[in-house]
C-alpha cells in the first residue's frame, strides 16, 4: 500500500486520500451488527453492511474512550489495536505511515511543476519507471526481487532500501 501510494502521488493530476489512509488504518470488518448505522444496512433489511467499517472514527491519541476523537465513546466502536495507528503514536516517528504521507505530500507540492512524463522501457520485468519533466524520477518495483536503482538522489522511499537496491513492492522518488 505504501508503494502504491507513492506511485499514485508521483503521477500528474489530482490525488484523493481517504479518511485514515494516512495512518494506515485497516477497515474494521467485524463490527457487531447492533452498532451498524449505514443507511444501506437498514434499506437492505440488514443484508448489506454498508460503509460503517471504514467510517470508524480516527484515533488521535493512544488512550481514552474514543482515542481522542471526543470526550465520550465513539459513535462506532474502535478496536483496541487502533491505539497503535493513532496520530500520537506515529507523529514524528521515522518510517511511520503518517510521516511517509506528510513527507510525500510536502515533496509533491514542491516537485510537481510540470505534467509531462517520460516512461522508461529499459527496466527489468515488474518495474515501472518514469521521469517527470520537473526534474525527478519515480521507480516502482512490483516484482518479487530487489533491483538496482538508477542514478539520482533518493528523495523518498516507501520502504528501506536493501543495500542500496530497491526491494520488492517498494517505490522510490529520485531527484535527477
Amino acid at each position: 500500500a505504501r508503494a502504491a501510494t507513492l506511485l499514485m502521488l508521483a503521477l500528474p493530476g489530482s490525488a484523493y486520500l481517504y479518511q485514515g489512509e494516512e495512518l494506515g488504518l485497516p477497515e474494521v470488518a467485524d463490527l457487531p451488527t447492533e452498532v451498524l448505522q449505514d443507511p444501506i444496512w437498514e434499506q437492505t433489511g440488514h443484508v448489506r453492511k454498508g460503509r460503517d467499517g471504514c467510517r470508524v472514527p480516527l484515533p488521535w491519541t493512544t488512550e481514552g474512550p474514543s482515542y481522542g476523537f471526543g470526550a465520550g465513546g465513539a459513535w462506532l466502536p474502535q478496536p483496541p489495536d487502533f491505539a497503535a495507528y493513532a496520530v500520537q503514536a506515529q507523529d514524528g516517528v521515522a518510517g511511520s505511515t503518517l510521516e511517509l504521507y506528510r513527507t510525500a505530500l510536502r515533496l509533491r507540492r514542491k516537485l510537481l511543476d510540470g505534467e509531462a512524463l517520460t516512461w522508461s522501457d529499459d527496466v527489468p520485468a515488474g518495474v515501472l519507471r518514469f521521469d517527470r519533466s520537473d526534474g525527478w524520477r519515480c521507480v516502482a518495483n512490483l516484482s518479487g526481487t530487489a533491483v538496482d536503482l538508477p542514478a539520482g538522489e533518493v528523495l523518498l522511499s516507501s520502504a528501506p532500501l536493501e543495500d542500496g537496491r530497491l526491494g520488492p513492492d517498494t517505490t522510490v522518488w529520485l531527484g535527477l
